[in-house]
């Protein structure tokens, strides 16, 4: 326990020091290529975040433990093929864990935090969701727990899965070649974060890539066009609370202006953007606007 405490706090030292060497590489560009105020917030809202993981993670990982009375099989960790195993199934249900989590706005009231700043910084990469435990997306995980999985080695392989998505938050990286159709890279990973119409929902993995070339949704960055970040319907606020809550309290007011039970299911369940009668701003409307396909609102 104390080496993994020493460990965690060089990861966290090693981090930091990245982002602050990315601020000043960029800053040293020119005037104003660099949002001081938005990196700012983004560590605001990585500290309430991380006081809730400390307050609430003990019970999360409780909620694996749990599974694991339930198990079907108990699978040996001390093998190769079960690690390499495991680091598939992570991946696995980390991907749709991710895509749900933009297709489904319960879900996406809490992702929408990572998704909001406007510049693709490695200081952005910690700007998580306060609202995880309410949300539940933590139970994407619980099946391979069941399956099998030791608790300990999920949810290590899990933050061996988040840590290694830190690097991909950048524009100094380019394109990589080979290593972008089967690893997440920067260029993946700017293309996830676009709100460019046809880079939206895509390039879900954590990892690997393999999930979206199966699934579909894997899109290569063009080189001739360029990504623009944040949300689609720009969140301009520097305060990590109002960044943290803005989306909830767009769930509560449509919400209250919601007329029966199919109005309340489609706020909750349907889309990011959905509104009655086809008039929102989802990702599959944006999609048909910019091919011609549907006329503008």
């Amino acid at each position: 326990m104390e080496l993994n405490r020493h460990v965690l706090q060089l990861a966290l030292a090693i981090l930091l020091a990245a982002g602050l060497i990315e601020a000043i590489v960029l800053s040293r560009r020119g005037s104003g290529n660099y949002d001081w105020r938005e990196a700012g917030a983004s560590l605001g809202i990585s500290v309430g975040q991380r006081l809730i993981a400390l307050t609430l993670g003990s019970a999360l990982f409780g909620l694996l433990l749990q599974a694991w009375q339930w198990r079907l099989w108990t699978i040996p960790m001390n093998h190769a093929w079960s690690l390499g195993l495991l680091i598939l199934a992570v991946e696995f249900a980390y991907y749709w864990e991710h895509r749900c989590s933009h297709e489904v706005r319960w879900l996406w009231a809490t992702h929408a935090v990572h998704h909001s700043p406007r510049h693709l910084y490695l200081a952005n990469a910690d700007r998580l969701g306060w609202t995880g435990p309410l949300s539940g997306s933590s139970l994407f995980f619980l099946p391979l727990v069941i399956l099998g999985f030791p608790p300990a080695y999920v949810a290590g392989a899990l933050a061996f899965n988040l840590l290694y998505q830190f690097w991909l938050h950048t524009e100094l990286i380019g394109r990589l070649g080979w290593f972008d159709r089967i690893f997440n890279s920067p260029s993946n990973h700017r293309v996830h974060h676009s709100t460019n119409a046809r880079y939206l929902d895509r390039n879900y993995g954590g990892v690997l890539m393999i999930y979206d070339q199966i699934f579909g949704t894997y899109a290569a960055e063009d080189e001739h066009e360029r990504c623009h970040y944040g949300l689609v319907q720009q969140l301009h606020s520097y305060n990590p609370f109002r960044i943290a809550l803005a989306e909830w309290f767009a769930v509560i007011r449509d919400l209250g202006r919601a007329r029966g039970a199919r109005q309340v299911v489609g706020f909750l369940l349907g889309p990011p953007g959905w509104q009655p009668g086809r008039r929102g701003l989802t990702t599959a409307r944006l999609r048909a606007q910019s091919t011609g396909s549907e006329p503008e609102a």
